[in-house]
């Protein structure tokens, strides 16, 4: 997994463990394993929520979490999402390996690979896509990476649409008190540190590679909820005692607390040394959500509208450099 790492975690900033005495652990209420469909053009993903069994009120600002690969594509087989709407939220897309080509019509995109991040906000709304490069569509090749839909508040939902490139070195890096654990902070505050991100919703969202038998305990925002998604490899979500095991393409959702401890076991699988976590959670917006396909709003009509304005060009025009050119006609037919 390329994702940005370093030889020597020792050298990293380190986030000291919450005080047993004090710190209330968060409690896993529950498991969810994320069912597979195709997305976009045809590519496979595993998405946690939303979905039966998971109600967004749980997930609240969090949408949707896709979670894409690792695959490995033969020549011809990658596929992407050609150019469509957004309106309401933000798209975050976290690519661990391979590359992909980001283009919006507010002018925004560009090339994301190995352990960048590419944060668009639609607000009030835009047309993009997010496609395999020529290079990975001929020769194939590795892909790994997920997309988070983040949710806007109603007075952030007619904001102004932007793009937020965010390189792998711009990722701050620390790790656990121990030096077992790389910790890859993308946005968000975590123990006084903070990520590129610049987020609209307070939230917190990192990558988190935790070695063979440790165990990492953080402190958490006690009025955020909080999540982990297992990316590859296995172990427990939860404190000693009251922990639950989870593995590659499951999601814990923890309970109330200001701690958060999750442990890898002993024996990694053979695609990895390191239990790969996402860790999110974030301050729940407690809105009303009214939501039909890439729309995400507060009432019907707003959904209404927004089918409107997007029928109407209202929300962008796709750039004319990505239009194919006509066909050469003979003069003389």
């Amino acid at each position: 997994m390329p994702a940005v790492t370093v030889e020597n975690f020792l050298v990293l900033p380190r986030i000291a463990r919450p005080d047993r005495a004090v710190a209330r652990d968060r409690l896993v209420v529950q498991v969810k394993t994320a069912p597979s469909l195709l997305e976009g053009a045809g590519f496979p993903v595993r998405r946690p929520f939303p979905g039966p069994g998971l109600s967004l009120r749980y997930t609240d600002p969090f949408l949707l979490l896709d979670h894409m690969g690792a695959v490995e594509y033969g020549p011809g087989e990658a596929k992407g999402a050609p150019w469509h709407p957004h309106r309401g939220f933000e798209t975050v897309t976290y690519l661990m390996d391979g590359v992909m080509r980001h283009r919006d019509s507010n002018g925004g995109g560009g090339l994301i690979s190995d352990g960048a991040t590419q944060w668009m906000t639609a607000g009030s709304g835009i047309l993009h896509d997010e496609m395999p490069t020529e290079e990975l569509v001929m020769k194939g090749g590795v892909f790994h990476g997920v997309q988070l839909w983040v949710n806007l508040p109603q007075d952030k939902k007619w904001t102004p649409p932007r793009y937020q490139d965010i390189g792998a070195q711009n990722l701050v890096l620390l790790t656990s008190d121990d030096g077992a654990s790389l910790i890859r902070l993308i946005a968000g505050d975590l123990a006084g540190h903070r990520g590129p991100g610049t987020t609209w919703t307070p939230i917190t969202y990192a990558h988190v590679s935790i070695s063979a038998g440790a165990r990492l305990r953080l402190p958490w925002p006690v009025n955020f909820n909080a999540m982990v998604y297992v990316l590859v490899g296995s172990g427990t979500a939860g404190p000693p005692g009251h922990s639950v095991d989870v593995e590659e393409g499951q999601l814990a959702l923890f309970g109330e607390g200001d701690g958060l401890t999750v442990t890898a076991s002993e024996h990694q699988s053979s695609r990895s040394p390191t239990l790969e976590v996402l860790i999110l959670g974030g301050q729940p917006i407690r809105e009303p959500i009214f939501h039909w396909g890439p729309f995400v709003m507060n009432s019907h009509e707003e959904i209404v509208q927004a089918f409107e304005d997007y029928q109407k060009g209202r929300m962008g025009i796709i750039p004319a450099t990505t239009l194919e050119p006509a066909a050469a006609t003979d003069p003389e037919d």
